[in-house]
């Protein structure tokens, strides 16, 4: 069976879901509802696929906590240095800022571990992106899509919302 053009369109631009797959603890999810709501579409062997245009890519504060506290992440902060310096960093994340991330993804496994004095992550392992607000984190997160990685989400409340609830004496 050939793919119509809006197949083909809605194939490439849709994230790939599987109604089982879990982020240790996140479940992927799909605002269009139920199972029943999602799209599915027949490759030419036959096979059938889940795709779900609007699938959510984001964590709430409450669910990273426990990402982090479960340490089945690694969590890539990726504003700039300064940035770090000036505002702080939520604990056990990496700093890779936006405009590396794309040559980092890519490194050989033993440079990366030179620069970022840590382990290059797989394809498969669970990734997750912040920055200030979550503008950058969501830039980060397509571009590693975009390079095969396959578990990655981004948490959208970025290090103001992290501070907001973890100092909260320091609202402004």
């Amino acid at each position: 069976m050939a793919m119509t053009s809006r197949a083909l369109l809605l194939l490439r631009s849709a994230v790939r879901v599987d109604r089982s797959s879990r982020v240790r603890g996140v479940s992927a999810s799909c605002s269009l509802g139920p199972p029943a709501a999602w799209r599915e579409l027949r490759s030419s062997k036959g096979g059938h696929h889940h795709f779900c245009t609007t699938a959510s890519q984001s964590l709430t504060y409450e669910e990273l906590k426990k990402l982090l506290h479960s340490k089945s992440i690694l969590l890539i902060d990726v504003r700039d240095a300064w940035e770090i310096l000036e505002y702080g960093k939520i604990p056990g994340s990496l700093n890779i800022p936006l405009d590396e991330i794309g040559q980092a993804l890519q490194m050989d496994s033993e440079d990366f571990k030179e620069k970022y004095q840590q382990e290059m992550p797989s394809k498969s392992d669970n990734l997750v992106f912040s920055c200030l607000k979550g503008v950058r984190s969501k830039t980060a997160l397509n571009t590693a899509l975009s390079l095969g990685y396959k578990s990655v989400l981004h948490y959208p409340g970025g290090w103001k919302e992290w501070e907001s609830y973890e100092y909260p004496e320091k609202k402004q």
